[in-house]
């Protein structure tokens, strides 16, 4: 069980409105935000920041988006966010070799070196103590824009946010979710943990 509750869906009619972008990223709601309801003005900041980091402006597309959210995600241990990101990543049309392969990303030939950098960059942006390096800059700036940089961090940074949300606060994970870490992440030992409702 959750360290708190989440409240039902239609709590708070604001944060309901903007929950809906979480209907074509997930097909559900997640818990976690409906457990920020608690404090509406948090849902619905979350909410924005989230669809302000998610807008494409340059070329970090959704599916790499969500792919350095699972990298991060498994840097740090979050089971329910390695879920989620995992589950976007194909909602958002990550190519299936990458899926099944995601933890190889830096030999598997499904990964450009582009890609192999941003990957690189949240595994590092995510480690405490930090290990973004002079070597991680520069190949950053081999392949991506300082704009780019700049959205790939804002994805690192909101789960890192979210990886201390939801591991703190044991969010009971959905179905759906489950559904895509046991189809990608299973391999890897992805297990619910603390997630499965019962053992928090």
């Amino acid at each position: 069980m959750a360290l708190v509750n989440p409240l039902e869906p239609n709590h708070d009619p604001e944060t309901k409105e903007l929950a809906e972008f979480f209907n074509e990223t997930l097909g559900f709601c997640p818990n976690s935000v409906l457990t920020m309801q608690h404090r509406p003005s948090i849902s619905k900041a979350f909410i924005n920041l989230n669809k302000a980091v998610m807008t494409n402006e340059g070329r970090v597309t959704s599916a790499l988006k969500r792919l350095i959210a699972w990298v991060s995600s498994n840097a740090t241990g979050c089971r329910y966010c390695q879920a989620h990101a995992i589950r976007a990543a194909e909602r958002y049309g990550a190519e299936q070799e990458q899926l099944d392969n995601i933890w190889e990303y830096r030999t598997h030939p499904a990964f450009s070196d582009a890609e192999r950098a941003a990957l690189d960059f949240a595994v590092a942006a995510s480690q405490v103590p930090n290990t973004v390096s002079a070597d991680i800059k520069k190949r950053l700036h081999d392949h991506w824009s300082d704009g780019e940089i700049v959205e790939m961090l804002g994805v690192i940074s909101l789960f890192g946010y979210l990886n201390r949300w939801n591991d703190s606060m044991g969010t009971d994970i959905e179905d759906g979710a489950v559904e895509s870490a046991n189809q990608y992440l299973s391999k890897y030992g992805w297990q619910k943990g603390k997630h499965d409702g019962s053992k928090y």
